[in-house]
């Protein structure tokens, strides 16, 4: 499991509720990764986005932000 940066080992839940089962997507403003919520009845399956933008001025990181969070209302 590479490139989920705030996990440093892929063998714990990422934020101690889903467990990553693998990467779907990668492009230019994030990765994607089907995981298993470990909180919820049945542990089902969900999909994990996490921002990384490849982007570093201001306006465009803004951007990028808003549309990530348009994306996690859906």
């Amino acid at each position: 499991m590479t490139g989920l940066s705030k996990q440093s080992n892929p063998d714990q839940p990422l934020g101690g509720r889903y467990k990553i089962l693998s990467q779907l997507a990668a492009g230019g403003f994030g990765q994607t990764y089907l995981a298993q919520d470990l909180h919820l009845p049945g542990r089902p399956k969900c999909v994990v986005k996490q921002l990384k933008p490849q982007v570093s001025d201001p306006q465009s990181l803004q951007i990028a932000r808003r549309l990530f969070d348009t994306e996690a209302k859906v």
